[in-house]
Order: structure tokens, then sequence, then C-alpha cells
């Protein structure tokens, strides 16, 4: 077997396993000896998650194994990110993402970065549990034109209408526009705590952050398209992982 169908074999069985650091040395490997990230998506990380929804509808795997699994395609996903938003598009904004503080959930922003980096978006990704003093200090670093914020729990939601109040109170609210997403967010919370558009995937991420670019008068046309294969390959995880998402409320919901 060469070297490079053990690496897929190795990420197949590891994220099954919900082995994290595995999966993150492997994908690593898989990249440096040429594999192309789609190769790695859709040759084993997809087709494991895949197997691991086939193992929790049978009973054979409970809450706690899916969100190692999750977890564990989510190191893949930080080293891939980069190389599947790969274009050579020139940037026609600027974005800052993050998941608000106290929310430590990622894979869905994660998605989102990618299909914006795609469309010829730059993007500054804070990661999660953002305090709104560092979401602060980042705008006034780099003045993006969109914010986005993500919340997958309804005990963090609260925090967009934080982070704006404290961009109003600072004089920053109307300097740019703000989109909000994750499992629990529609278009009626959006509109409650005054955010500028919400988007429930990462593709109409991608159509609202260019319609509100193009209501601040840049031009949002010039950026291009993600890959057809990328979006095809982030539009299977988010379906994978709106299952891991209702066995995590479940699991909340239970305890």
């Amino acid at each position: 077997m060469a070297r490079q169908d053990e690496i897929k074999q190795g990420l197949y069985d590891h994220t099954i396993a919900g082995h994290a650091k595995d999966v993150k040395t492997l994908t690593d490997e898989g990249i440096a000896l040429g594999m192309t990230p789609l190769d790695l998506l859709f040759g084993a990380l997809i087709p494991a998650l895949q197997e691991v929804g086939n193992r929790f509808e049978k009973g054979e795997y409970f809450v706690p194994e899916m969100l190692m699994s999750a977890k564990a395609m989510g190191e893949a996903l930080k080293i891939l990110r980069p190389l599947l938003a790969q274009t050579g598009a020139k940037p026609i904004g600027k974005v800052v993402m993050l998941t608000v503080k106290g929310d430590l959930h990622d894979i869905g922003k994660n998605l989102c970065n990618m299909m914006l980096e795609g469309a010829g978006f730059e993007v500054i990704d804070l990661g999660t549990n953002v305090a709104p003093e560092k979401l602060l200090a980042t705008v006034k670093q780099h003045e993006p034109q969109l914010l986005g914020f993500s919340a997958f729990l309804t005990t963090t939601m609260p925090m967009f209408k934080v982070n704006m109040d404290l961009l109003a109170k600072e004089g920053w609210r109307d300097k740019l526009r703000v989109m909000v997403g994750g499992a629990p967010v529609n278009q009626q919370y959006a509109d409650k705590v005054g955010a500028d558009g919400y988007a429930p995937d990462a593709s109409s991420t991608v159509r609202l952050a260019k319609k509100l670019l193009q209501d601040m008068g840049y031009d949002s046309l010039s950026g291009g398209e993600a890959k057809s294969e990328t979006v095809a390959a982030i539009s299977a995880i988010e379906k994978l992982m709106e299952q891991v998402g209702e066995a995590e409320k479940q699991q909340a919901g239970n305890s």
C-alpha cells in the first residue's frame, strides 16, 4: 500500500476514533507529500464523519463520540482551509470573523471562512470565545468593512448585542456591517439584536457579505467565486455537522 493510501486510511480511522492529534499529523504529512485537500476530504475525512453519523443512528455511537470525531475533523480543516481558499483573486473586502465569548464552537465558522476567502475576501479570524474588548481592538487595528459573529449555544447568542453595543459606544457601529449565524440563530433573532444580516450556511454567508459590501458602495463583483469542488466539500461537511449539532443540543437538553 502506498503511503498516500495509508494516510487516507489513517485519517479515516482516527477521525472515527476522535484522535485529533493523529488527524492533524496525518493531514500535515499528506499535504507535504503533495496530496490535495479535496483528496483528503473526499477520500477520508468526509466518509469518516458519514460513518460516525451511521453509528450514531444505529446506537453504536453516542454524543461524546460524535463530538470527539467532529473535533478531530476540525483539526484537519484548520490546515486545509488556506489551501482550499486559494484562488488568486484580489481581495474585495475585509471581514473579521469570530465565535462569541463563552462559545467554543468553530467548525461552522471555519467553513464560512473558507468560502469567504475563496470568493476574494481577506478574512481575519479571531477564533472562539472572543471577548468584546478583543473584537474592538481588532476593529480599530484592521478597520474591516464586515464583521461575522457566530454562536452555537442559545446562552451565548446575547453576546451579539453586547458586541454591537460596545461598537456603538466607541463610534464604530455605523462604519461597518455585522453578519450573524450559528445553529440556534435565525433571521428573527438577527433583526431583534440589530444585525445587518443573517446567514444560515457558508454559501449564504458569501452572498450576504457581497450584498452588504455593495450596499456600502464597494465593488463586490470582482472577487470571483470559490471553486466548485470546494463548495461541494463544504456543503457535504455542513450537512454532517448539522447531525453533530443536533446531537450536541440533545446532550445539552438532557444535562
